[in-house]
């Protein structure tokens, strides 16, 4: 009985701690999870958020872009495949999340562009961005620092994935 005791303390300690990773905001209609970001390398000038917005209300918003002490600038951006030549542009009328839509943020699609930055992102810190909405205004979210390969919050890949060989436009 005790080992069988011991077992459920740990897999609830092991909840517990998960639960604690996760981090949800809710600001008006808007329920914002998982926000993160990889470490950069030191002298980078760009980093990169990434985050999931549920739009629980029954009218749009937008994402128009943000603020935050580790850059200069915060920017909406979208990254697209056109002819096998990958493509970033920054969305300058910001991302429509449509009523009732969930809209991820995340590597190799839309994505929040940090540009000039104040400092390196290191592994396990976190920086913080508010972001701004058209309807819910400013927004305080903490985005936790993964590893340089990351591809999500607690998805370690060890190292940047070869890009085979692909070509990037700005």
């Amino acid at each position: 009985m005790t080992r069988r005791f011991a077992g459920l303390a740990l897999a609830f300690c092991v909840l517990l701690a998960g639960r604690g990773q996760a981090q949800e905001i809710k600001a008006g209609s808007l329920v914002i999870n998982a926000p993160w970001s990889r470490a950069t390398p030191k002298g980078a000038p760009v980093g990169a958020g990434y985050l999931t917005i549920h739009n629980a209300g029954t009218e749009p918003e937008r994402l128009l872009g943000g603020h935050s002490e580790a850059a200069r600038d915060v920017q909406v951006h979208e990254m697209t495949m056109d002819g096998g030549v990958m493509k970033m542009r920054q969305l300058e009328a910001g991302l429509v999340i449509a009523p009732g839509a969930t809209v991820e943020l995340k590597p190799g699609g839309y994505h929040l562009m940090l540009l000039n930055l104040n400092h390196p992102f290191v592994k396990g810190e976190k920086i913080g961005i508010t972001l701004d909405f058209e309807h819910a205004g400013k927004v305080p979210v903490d985005f936790a620092i993964g590893g340089l390969g990351d591809s999500g919050p607690g998805q370690s890949t060890g190292e940047m994935k070869d890009m085979g060989g692909m070509k990037m436009s700005h």
